[in-house]
């Protein structure tokens, strides 16, 4: 469901003005198209952790991997609630969302089959034994993006299920 957020301050005018609401379809492409993407977790003392990560739009859900024992899975494993945002500040687009460790053989594959399509990478099975590499999907919560040139009538935020699809 789409709809404007509340930004106070910015001069941001009701739906029906300036761009409107941006289609679901406009944020899910730039999702796809981006080549990074930054990821926030929370550090067990609360504090915020944010790094760089490849990965890949599929399934209505990012994907990516990471090592088993790094921060970013150590965090997530402690809350799993975790931002998602691409490399383009002028458009972006933001997710909120839930992330879980995908270790079966399925998803593992079909994540690296994206992976070395889209990063012209050939990494194997090997790559994401689930224990040293992990793979993780985040299921998106909240979404937010905008369009720099409307500033003030394009912003546009979707909400989702929190229901678990699987």
């Amino acid at each position: 469901m789409a709809s404007r957020p509340w930004m106070p301050g910015y001069g941001v005018v009701p739906a029906s003005e300036g761009s409107g609401l941006l289609p679901w379809s406009w944020a899910e492409d730039k999702l796809r198209v981006s080549h990074d993407y930054w990821l926030g977790s929370v550090s067990p003392d609360g504090g915020p952790h944010l790094m760089p990560v490849w990965g890949v739009w599929a399934d209505a859900a990012f994907w990516f991997s990471c090592a088993g024992a790094s921060r970013k899975a150590r965090n997530l494993a402690g809350n799993p609630r975790c931002t998602v945002a691409i490399d383009d500040a002028i458009d972006p687009v933001v997710v909120e969302g839930v992330a879980e460790v995908r270790a079966g053989v399925q998803d593992r594959l079909r994540f690296l089959d994206l992976l070395n399509t889209k990063y012209a990478v050939e990494y194997g099975l090997d790559f994401l034994d689930g224990v040293t590499a992990l793979c993780l999907k985040v299921r998106p919560v909240i979404a937010f993006g905008l369009l720099q040139a409307d500033f003030i009538g394009s912003p546009t935020r979707w909400r989702f299920s929190t229901e678990k699809e699987d």
